[in-house]
């Protein structure tokens, strides 16, 4: 039996193209981060970007918005204190519960690399007809509602 019989359509799927395309925007980010002298990661920014929105999430509900287990966020946020960007604070009414918040180097950090992620989405999405990009959105919000899966939660946020 050959591969094509396990995934004979494979090739035909969108889905599975949605990830790499995803996958190669995120090394092309990577390496512009990095040649602009950005020492960030994508989840550093992603989190950077959620606690800018609102601060002092408690940690537990980072990890729901995020999608990650305790574990793998517990270690990126230590990484992210060391680096001074973010920092951990005791909920004084439940001392179990670490409140996250945004540094002031933080948002300097994040005030650098948003800029060049827009814009390097721009540079792909200008080559990129108008009506193709409108056409692919309808698309995956259909996805998303035939997932019976909501957007990001951050309803948190509001």
């Amino acid at each position: 039996m050959n591969k094509e019989d396990f995934f004979p359509q494979f090739e035909q799927l969108l889905l599975p193209w949605l990830g790499r395309a995803m996958k190669s925007f995120d090394f092309h980010l990577a390496d512009e981060l990095a040649h602009a002298g950005i020492t960030l990661s994508k989840h550093q920014i992603i989190l950077l970007h959620i606690l800018s929105l609102k601060d002092g999430i408690p940690q537990n509900d980072l990890a729901f918005i995020t999608d990650r287990d305790k574990t793998s966020l517990t270690r990126l946020i230590s990484i992210m204190e060391r680096k001074a960007l973010v920092r951990r604070k005791t909920c004084e009414s439940d001392k179990r519960v670490n409140n996250i918040f945004i540094t002031q180097k933080g948002i300097e950090e994040a005030r650098m690399a948003f800029p060049l992620i827009i814009n390097e989405i721009d540079k792909i999405q200008q080559k990129i007809n108008a009506k193709e990009i409108k056409t692919t959105i309808k698309v995956l919000k259909q996805i998303i509602i035939f997932t019976d899966r909501k957007e990001l939660p951050l309803s948190i946020l509001k």
